[in-house]
């Protein structure tokens, strides 16, 4: 289930750099992956939302995350959370935020990409608050993921972000350009409601939109919301030997999916970890399979969600090597 935003306290930046982070714990933490899809969104002029991709593997399990602007840690936040609000900023000013993960043995591991992101101007004597949200509607997306969109607010000065909040907690933020989100790590065959709320760059916050009451899907239906669309298979052949050329494009949710489970024959194959800038539109992996052609195989993929949680697989497709 999606917990309540922490709100954290961030001094502001004269430099935005590269700066190394010490710690304790830095060398045993190695084994712990660096967490990737680092975004950060100002909410206003005075807060930024920071959200990750959750981690796992490397040989340790993860205990919690440290979210740091520049080098100065902000806040610690459990395992189970991937997003903060960092407010009290200063209008009109550059910051720099990176995510790191900790172990359950105190390890600290390595830091994430770093990223920027600019508060808007303060506008003191704005005192008007945007209008609430129009028409918001939803689709469930199986199991653990709803899809929310909603009417565009207005306001004299311009809408900065929107809030969405769970009942009577707020549990993320978008920029003020983007009207639909989706909300993952649900829990099967729950009731939610959810509502919208706009925020302007002086804070001020709109009333809540319209309730959007949504119930998930029973059971361990990923549903094909969280799949990966137009997926594509073909085959090439080099020095020899045949490889798999996948294509797709990512699922739409809120953040970079950075992972991807491949599924042969009804078989986890490989995993795909993007380590980089990961593809937002369409991406493109290959992989060996062997040298004999006229075998077929049956591929499917699937996205690990910001959250950590999996998707959906896209459709399964069959492929033969040779001509």
């Amino acid at each position: 289930m999606r917990r309540a935003l922490v709100p954290v306290i961030c001094g502001p930046l004269l430099l935005v750099a590269s700066c190394a982070l010490g710690g304790p714990g830095d060398d045993g933490g190695r084994l712990l992956p660096a967490p990737l899809g680092v975004t950060a969104v100002a909410g206003s002029a005075t807060s930024v939302h920071v959200m990750w991709n959750s981690v796992s593997g490397g040989g340790a399990d993860v205990a919690g995350y440290e979210v740091f602007c520049g080098t100065r840690k902000m806040a610690e936040v459990s395992a189970g959370e991937h997003m903060v609000d960092v407010v009290r900023l200063t209008p009109s000013t550059a910051y720099v935020f990176t995510v790191r993960a900790r172990g359950t043995d105190g390890a600290l591991g390595p830091p994430g990409p770093e990223v920027r992101a600019t508060t808007p101007a303060d506008v003191a004597s704005d005192t008007r608050a945007p209008t609430p949200p129009g028409r918001p509607s939803g689709k469930v997306l199986g199991s653990r993921a709803v899809q929310l969109v909603w009417g565009r607010s207005t306001d004299d000065r311009g809408v900065a972000s929107y809030d969405i909040w769970q009942g009577g907690t707020k549990i993320h933020s978008v920029g003020g350009a983007q009207t639909g989100t989706v909300v993952t790590g649900l829990r099967p065959g729950v009731r939610y409601s959810f509502t919208v709320r706009a925020r302007d760059a002086a804070g001020n916050v709109s009333p809540a939109s319209d309730p959007v009451p949504l119930t998930t899907a029973p059971g361990a239906q990923e549903g094909a919301g969280t799949a990966p669309a137009r997926f594509r298979v073909g085959t090439h052949r080099t020095v020899g030997a045949y490889y798999l050329d996948l294509s797709w494009v990512p699922p739409t949710v809120d953040g970079v999916i950075t992972e991807y489970g491949i599924e042969l024959d009804g078989r986890p194959a490989t995993s795909l970890v993007w380590g980089g800038t990961a593809p937002r539109a369409t991406a493109d992996y290959s992989f060996y399979v062997g040298r004999q052609a006229g075998v077929s195989y049956r591929v499917r993929i699937r996205a690990k969600l910001p959250d950590g949680t999996w998707g959906g697989y896209s459709p399964e497709v069959t492929v033969t090597t040779g001509p």
